[in-house]
């Protein structure tokens, strides 16, 4: 199974760490939040990794080549970031047609990529328990099953996912930048074909200062 990495974004709430540096390329202790990424991604058996990139994406691909430089690691350039949906369309002859693990480059986490659900018809969707900064949470599961409560919901995405390339069929790249989650997804959860799982291991979304420094002291304690 092939996977992508979504690295193109500003990192504009992390300014000024990301003035000069992409946000993919902070560091968790000695390792960059991209670096970390794609290692978890190799250990779980996914070799074909597809990283869009746009805001300073000369410096992400010269550090990832020279990290890596045997894996099998593509990139999809965006002139301007196109949003989380505008991405993966923009780089979907790359992924193909099948299913594809899709994970964000800004979280660092100890989720179990390899024991993910894969055989998905839509798209399969980790969740984690609500951080302060997202108390009202994304989605409900029933059994499974994604749902949208109209108050509190009991996960957060993690950003990471199975997703079926089918999902894209129809859309225009001239509409992007577009949200794979509020464009395409939420309509797929109304009609409850959106499954899902939940994890209780270390996950923390570092989009801002506070939450990379949580996510370092979290690093130092945990080593």
């Amino acid at each position: 199974m092939k996977a992508m990495i979504l690295a193109a974004g500003y990192g504009k709430r992390m300014m000024p760490l990301t003035e000069n540096l992409p946000k993919p390329l902070l560091k968790i202790g000695n390792e960059s939040l991209i670096e970390r990424n794609i290692n978890a991604l190799l250990a779980a058996g996914f070799n074909d990794i597809i990283i869009n990139v746009s805001y300073l994406g000369s410096m992400i691909k010269k550090h990832v080549l020279e990290i890596f430089p045997n894996a099998n690691i593509s990139f999809s350039e965006e002139e301007i970031p196109l949003g989380t949906g505008g991405g993966v369309l923009n780089a979907i002859e790359l992924l193909g047609k099948d299913p594809f693990m899709l994970i964000n480059a800004d979280i660092y986490h100890q989720i179990n990529l390899k024991n993910i659900k894969q055989d998905v018809d839509i798209a399969h969707l980790v969740g984690v328990e609500n951080p302060n900064h997202n108390a009202d949470g994304d989605f409900s599961l029933n059994a499974n099953v994604v749902s949208i409560k109209n108050n509190l919901n009991e996960c957060t995405w993690s950003g990471i996912s199975i997703i079926n390339p089918k999902i894209f069929n129809g859309l225009r790249i001239e509409d992007a930048p577009f949200d794979i989650w509020r464009s395409i997804l939420i309509e797929y959860v109304q009609k409850n074909k959106v499954t899902g799982e939940f994890s209780d291991s270390t996950w923390i979304d570092t989009g801002t200062i506070d939450r990379l420094e949580l996510a370092n002291k979290t690093y130092k304690d945990e080593n």
